[in-house]
């Protein structure tokens, strides 16, 4: 299935404070981003006119933009409003959002403090991130050959461009084997997350999923840990050996893209989706249309 090139739409996109259009919204190419992966971004959804979670994004663009050591030049409140401004300017009332910041092209090499700092953001439509076939029965993952480092030795709690070089390289070698998606472990081994999205895993009714102490602690992740208890189900965040994946029933994986997905396989292991996966599913696409209520 082919797909328009990001580059080449019509629309606009917010570039530095001021709406221009989209095919006009570029940067140098010796951006210091491009070169050095000095950017961070976040991905938010606007559905039925209300973007989900608006403000919990961008408070997270502006903490991992001090991680990597800059400070974005506008608000909390200034990105939210010109995000609600980029989906009214391009007509949407469902779509993806995607703010990001940047170094620019003042300098080029490993020191960069001199740089000016750049944000955009852009929305467009897009209805699901796998299959819509291939979600509702459970999609397959293969196992990634990279894995999550440590804290110690990248910027783990940023959502920084240079972390998902990695993501990349795992999800375009599970497609050529095809699988939808890989799931990668962490520096120590333990299962970490899928390679754009958070996992839970089910064994005997009790949700568990990973200690978020080396990836991002998505903000759907927190969404729908909250669903869970709100619903009754045990939550358990821990460390969990790669070896126990096959003693669970029911694995589903969730992201501002992926939403709730279930899964079908992790390359050997093969599950089930089930009642709790299901519900879960239900429930967050009733939240995020404003449907369910929380405590």
């Amino acid at each position: 299935m082919t797909t328009q090139p990001f580059h080449d739409r019509d629309g606009w996109i917010w570039l530095d404070g001021k709406f221009v259009p989209w095919r006009e919204a570029t940067v140098h190419v010796l951006t210091h981003a491009m070169h050095y992966a000095s950017a961070v971004f976040e991905g938010a959804r606007m559905y039925g006119g209300e973007i989900f979670e608006l403000t919990e994004h961008t408070k997270r663009l502006h903490r991992s933009a001090e991680i990597l050591d800059f400070t974005i030049p506008y608000s909390v409140a200034e990105i939210d409003q010109a995000c609600k401004e980029a989906c009214t300017r391009n007509g949407f009332e469902d779509c993806y959002l995607r703010p990001i910041a940047w170094r620019g092209s003042e300098m080029i090499g490993v020191s960069a403090q001199n740089t000016q700092i750049h944000m955009s953001i852009a929305a467009w439509e897009w209805p699901s991130y796998f299959n819509p076939e291939e979600k509702k029965r459970g999609i397959r993952l293969t196992h990634a050959k990279y894995k999550r480092p440590s804290p110690e030795t990248s910027p783990t709690a940023a959502k920084a461009a240079g972390l998902y070089m990695i993501c990349t390289l795992s999800k375009h070698a599970a497609e050529r084997e095809g699988y939808a998606d890989a799931l990668m472990l962490d520096w120590r081994g333990y299962v970490a997350e899928a390679t754009g999205a958070n996992i839970f895993l089910v064994r005997d009714g009790v949700l568990h999923t990973p200690t978020p102490d080396c990836f991002l602690d998505g903000i759907t992740r927190q969404s729908v840990i909250k669903i869970a208890k709100k619903r009754g189900f045990e939550v358990v965040e821990r460390h969990i050996p790669a070896e126990e994946l096959s003693t669970f029933s029911e694995v589903f994986i969730c992201g501002t893209a992926a939403e709730v997905t279930p899964v079908a396989e992790i390359a050997e292991h093969r599950y089930t989706p089930g009642n709790i996966s299901l519900s879960l599913m239900d429930d967050y696409s009733k939240l995020v249309r404003r449907q369910l209520q929380m405590a």
